[in-house]
């Protein structure tokens, strides 16, 4: 499990407690009478406290969202401002349109309510997180000091170091540099070189290590992530910059050291219990949207066997978790294949990884045989409903990267199998942040991200994210 920095933890429980009153003391101010006190109000509202408290755990997924518990935006007096606010505005859209579409209490649907929270939530916030809170976390930053070892020694490396060791609002405390390689020098920049990345487990022993930050310059993917692999083995938290993945920095919004970007690497969940919690939640979810969705699936499967020979469904072999294969449905939006259209895509690919792809776009379409109602399904991503059946059977994901083709797989490079040490997913990082508009590497890149970033509040935030990308048709062929 990855480790939570405490102020985090902190600035959370603070949250929740802040919008929790603010909801409370809301619907006090407004629907009681004013000579109840309040702490009989409590007694007698407690169904309705428990609806509150869910209400203000949900302002904190939106915090989280927006960076609120990122420690350069909380330090940041205008930046930290402007992500409450934000958080407010969407959050407070949010429970109102869902109040109103489940109605199952008029409590939060009161305009009033909702305005009487704003006003007494915005002040609260302000005072006590942007100013008096930020301070406080300023003044005793050294009490939340985190250990600090750069691993890398080279431009990348020393330019960190040098930021953190002049600007550095963060309190971190860097103990020295872990090298790629065994080098003459006992000091860069005036900071000890502990030793060698494969000595990590050692240094780790030696030193109270919090927080490993991995900017190594001039290294292939498969060196990165095995080193990687080596520093989440450590009971440390794992940070990376690197070029290699300066395609995640630019799609995701991510934490800054001193105006550098550094992504979190490590595992947010891996145990049995919390894959038990995401496959439950995927047949639930999977199962209620095949309820909800069942009129549109049975219209698009008229139209689907209206507009041209063939089956409804087109099945396809895909390569799921650990490799395996399983058959993938999609509603067919094209007409039957009897030209040896596969064999040309193969081709096309192996081109691709071959040759590098500049490209604006990896996906191989033959335009000339998608049908009239292909190009609506496709366009909307609705051709991918019945995927919710591969979800039910235990072959996919609600969420997690995309499943390869056989050929895909097998031209693979070692690292870019990596993808596959997770259940493929309906939706998912590249998805909703790259789609046809980046390269091959770069959307393996965004689901490696994902498989080192999984966990429910990644999961909640791309299924979210994944809606006004189908109903704008963001990328969509």
């Amino acid at each position: 499990m990855n480790k939570v920095p405490k102020y985090k933890l902190y600035f959370a429980i603070f949250d929740l407690v802040v919008l929790s009153f603010a909801f409370i003391f809301s619907a006090y101010l407004v629907r009681y009478d004013k000579t109840i006190e309040l702490v009989e109000f409590l007694k007698v509202s407690y169904p309705i406290l428990i609806l509150f408290f869910i209400a203000a755990a949900f302002f904190i997924f939106i915090f989280q969202i927006n960076s609120l518990y990122k420690i350069n935006v909380i330090f940041n007096r205008a930046a930290h401002l402007t992500a409450v606010i934000k958080s407010l505005y969407y959050g407070t859209l949010n429970v109102v349109v869902i109040s109103h579409l489940v109605k199952s209490s008029d409590i939060l649907d009161s305009r009033l309510i909702i305005f009487m929270f704003v006003i007494i939530v915005v002040p609260i916030l302000y005072v006590l997180r942007v100013e008096v809170g930020r301070r406080i976390l300023l003044r005793y930053k050294q009490q939340f000091n985190s250990n600090v070892v750069i691993v890398g020694d080279g431009t990348t490396g020393k330019l960190l170091a040098t930021k953190l060791l002049f600007e550095n609002p963060e309190g971190i405390n860097i103990l020295g540099f872990v090298v790629n390689h065994e080098i003459k020098e006992k000091k860069l920049n005036g900071i000890e070189i502990l030793g060698t990345i494969d000595n990590i487990q050692i240094i780790n022993n030696q030193f109270k290590i919090d927080e490993i930050i991995i900017a190594i310059d001039d290294i292939n993917y498969e060196r990165l992530l095995e080193i990687l692999d080596l520093c989440n083995s450590l009971n440390a938290t794992v940070k990376l910059t690197s070029e290699l993945f300066d395609i995640v920095t630019k799609k995701v919004s991510t934490e800054k050291y001193a105006g550098i970007p550094v992504l979190g690497v490590s595992p947010h969940y891996s145990n049995n219990l919390t894959l038990r919690m995401k496959r439950a939640a995927d047949i639930i979810f999977s199962s209620i949207g095949i309820l909800l969705l069942s009129p549109l699936m049975l219209l698009i499967s008229l139209f689907v066997k209206l507009s041209s020979n063939g089956p409804i469904l087109f099945k396809q072999t895909r390569i799921g978790k650990d490799g395996r294969s399983f058959q993938f449905y999609k509603f067919r939006s094209m007409t039957i294949d009897e030209s040896g259209e596969e064999e040309r895509k193969k081709e096309m690919i192996n081109f691709i990884k071959n040759n590098g792809n500049s490209g604006e776009d990896t996906k191989i379409v033959n335009t000339s045989r998608v049908t009239w109602i292909g190009k609506i399904i496709r366009k909307l991503s609705i051709d991918e409903l019945p995927q919710l059946f591969n979800v039910i059977k235990g072959d996919m994901s609600l969420v997690g990267p995309r499943p390869s083709l056989p050929y895909e797989f097998d031209s693979y490079d070692t690292w870019q199998k990596r993808r596959v040490n997770v259940l493929p997913g309906c939706t998912g990082v590249w998805q909703v942040w790259g789609r046809s508009s980046v390269s091959f590497k770069d959307s393996v890149v965004l689901d490696l991200y994902y498989v080192n970033n999984m966990s429910p509040w990644l999961d909640i935030q791309l299924i979210i994210k994944t809606i006004p990308v189908m109903l704008f048709s963001r990328g969509g062929k």
